[in-house]
């Protein structure tokens, strides 16, 4: 697995993280995702089985990332997730880093009118060591035996 990419950007006044990583050669694939508040504003996902068996796989695998992740970056800044992140914004709740929920939404929670059942246990299981083979045929059952102690010269 070659080592990712995680990049801040600031874009329209708000905080977006880009990150990419490679999931290594047994799945094969390069996926960078943008985040805008914690959500997924958009995913990128690119398969590399054609290079598997290379003798530079990880550079190839490497420069593959990079170009990727650029093509986000550069998506980003061009304004092509623009309306995308405006309809996001409009209908899920997100926080810039370090901001805090408005404390209607952080608020305590009801409690419920009626208490949940008391969960009920079964009873404890037999000790294997207490119960006696039930046939000749069954394996003998094991028991911890204490070493015994060193002599004393």
């Amino acid at each position: 697995m070659v080592r990712g990419f995680n990049h801040n950007v600031k874009h329209r006044a708000q905080l977006h993280h880009v990150q990419t990583e490679d999931s290594g050669p047994g799945n094969a694939v390069i996926t960078t995702h943008l985040f805008i508040g914690g959500n997924i504003l958009a995913t990128a996902r690119k398969s590399y089985r054609e290079l598997i068996g290379a003798e530079n796989l990880a550079e190839l695998v490497r420069k593959a990332m990079e170009e990727q992740h650029k093509e986000m970056l550069r998506n980003l800044v061009n304004g092509v997730y623009d309306a995308h992140a405006d309809a996001l914004a409009a209908q899920a709740r997100s926080y810039q880093p370090g901001q805090l929920a408005p404390a209607a939404a952080s608020g305590p929670i009801d409690a419920p009118a009626t208490p949940p059942p008391a969960v009920q246990r079964p009873p404890p299981l037999p000790s294997r060591a207490a119960q006696p083979p039930t046939s000749p045929d069954a394996p003998p059952v094991l028991q911890r035996v204490k070493p015994p102690e060193p002599k004393k010269t």
